[in-house]
């Protein structure tokens, strides 16, 4: 009986260090709280998951005229409903003023240019050719201005590559 004891008692002693040790002071995350749950088609509830909306991604600290290196001159040739294309040169500066030079290709008096002044959007993401007679407005992507329609709308489809003007180095 004695050697019996003796065993359970080392057993229970081996068993006891073989524990392991407490982890290490955890520092607490704050985890967003989803606002939808998905559910089983048992209706058992799963994992609470975050719903992803166009708003997610709107930062307000951080857009286009405030985070990016927009200033400097942008070059391409935009469609022309009755040219070739139209060379299109602008150039914004840091004081909110702009030089913009078009050339009209395969037509006679085809040189433009005209000096003024542009805003930005409230986003911070779009700005408008003031002193231009035509809508002339520009969505200011990384080292890229996207010409937008009349509504200001981002053209699509197969054309959408042509309305872009890429910054020059």
């Amino acid at each position: 009986m004695k050697k019996t004891l003796l065993a359970l008692t080392s057993a229970v002693f081996i068993l006891a260090g073989c524990q392991d040790e407490k982890p290490a002071d955890t520092t607490a995350v704050d985890v967003p709280q989803a606002t939808e749950t998905e559910t089983t088609l048992n209706a058992t509830p799963i994992e609470e998951e975050q719903v992803i909306t166009e708003e997610t991604f709107i930062d307000s600290a951080h857009n286009a005229q405030n985070a990016l290196d927009w200033d400097g001159t942008y070059q391409g040739v935009l469609p022309c409903a009755d040219c070739e294309g139209i060379d299109t040169t602008l150039i914004l500066h840091p004081d909110g003023s702009y030089t913009l030079e078009q050339v009209y290709k395969g037509k006679e008096d085809n040189k433009l240019k005209s000096d003024g002044q542009f805003t930005w959007n409230e986003s911070g993401d779009t700005i408008t050719l003031v002193d231009e007679s035509a809508p002339n407005q520009y969505f200011v992507g990384e080292n890229i201005l996207m010409k937008l329609d009349m509504n200001g709308e981002k053209a699509t489809g197969d054309l959408a590559s042509f309305y872009n003007l890429s910054k020059q180095q």
